[in-house]
């Protein structure tokens, strides 16, 4: 979208502008790939009634939406403290949905991982040139957009107690989304001239073919990491992922990491080790309570 396409020595081109097309091909060619896989690959007995992924679908269109209006209407400090926040959400929208319970040093690891993330972001992170004054309205869109992402992944997790596969979940929730985003884009009229652009740029059609397989394989990872390890595990993979990448930024090019940002990143390695260790304490506490049968006495 940053690019000019068709470009000549008399015409400067023309740029692709409108990103809710994208996203229409990333879900297209996702639910592509996860109906392959669920024809050729062996899956678990279908369960799950197909309106209950219109749920996710619906709330992961409005978290985008809320996403990207809130970016016009808050400050760059106050983006990062959400997004590196949004641990705690998940995890309070995980007893509303799936009646999930947490112990109390998960949620003072999250709480830490927050604070790190964000200190670590806040310090060493590029802030753009301009960035807009926090208003009501933006911290507004910014609440809808952690409490629909976070009700997202609480019910993706909560739909996997219907004992269906990673890849049986992409499909249901990727139908759904090529449903609305096609009934968006035919309300603004943009899905034929998307189209025509496609057509008369094939080098456009390529690099949105190659984004969308990027993005399918990383709709594979998600939903199997929400499978297999729940959402607030996913979460904080999320949002250390943001750090993880200025890290390795500064690392490769040589940026320095300011004192508040080494210290952020020792807040988060303390954090994860503090989780490890509680883990490791709870599985053997309960090795430990598992009744040791005594041997019966032959009379």
């Amino acid at each position: 979208m940053t690019r000019s396409y068709g470009a000549t020595a008399t015409s400067p081109g023309e740029r692709f502008t409108d990103s809710q097309f994208l996203v229409l091909m990333n879900r297209v060619l996702a639910l592509i790939v996860a109906g392959l896989s669920c024809i050729l690959c062996k899956q678990p007995r279908h369960g799950a009634p197909m309106y209950r992924y219109s749920f996710a679908s619906l709330s992961n269109v409005l978290s985008s939406w809320c996403q990207y209006e809130a970016l016009k209407f808050v400050s760059f400090p106050t983006q990062v403290l959400a997004k590196a926040s949004k641990v705690i959400p998940v995890m309070l929208m995980g007893k509303l949905v799936s009646r999930r319970s947490y112990e109390h040093w998960e949620y003072l690891t999250a709480t830490l991982i927050s604070i790190g993330v964000s200190m670590f972001l806040l310090s060493s992170g590029p802030e753009p040139r301009s960035s807009p004054a926090t208003t009501l309205s933006g911290l507004v869109l910014l609440a809808g957009y952690i409490a629909f992402d976070s009700f997202t992944s609480n019910w993706q997790d909560a739909l996997f107690a219907y004992k269906m596969s990673s890849v049986q979940m992409m499909f249901g929730v990727n139908f759904f989304s090529c449903l609305f985003t096609v009934g968006s884009l035919l309300e603004q009229g943009a899905l034929l001239e998307g189209t025509r652009f496609m057509g008369r740029h094939s080098e456009f059609a390529a690099h949105a073919l190659l984004l969308s397989i990027c993005s399918a394989c990383g709709q594979l990872f998600i939903f199997y990491t929400i499978g297999q390890f729940g959402a607030a595990v996913f979460t904080i993979i999320m949002t250390l992922r943001q750090a993880f990448a200025i890290l390795l930024s500064c690392l490769l090019y040589g940026h320095t990491v300011t004192v508040v940002g080494g210290l952020g990143v020792a807040v988060v390695f303390a954090a994860l080790l503090l989780r490890v260790y509680a883990r490791g304490r709870l599985k053997q506490r309960g090795k430990k309570a598992v009744p040791v049968e005594s041997p019966v006495q032959k009379v």
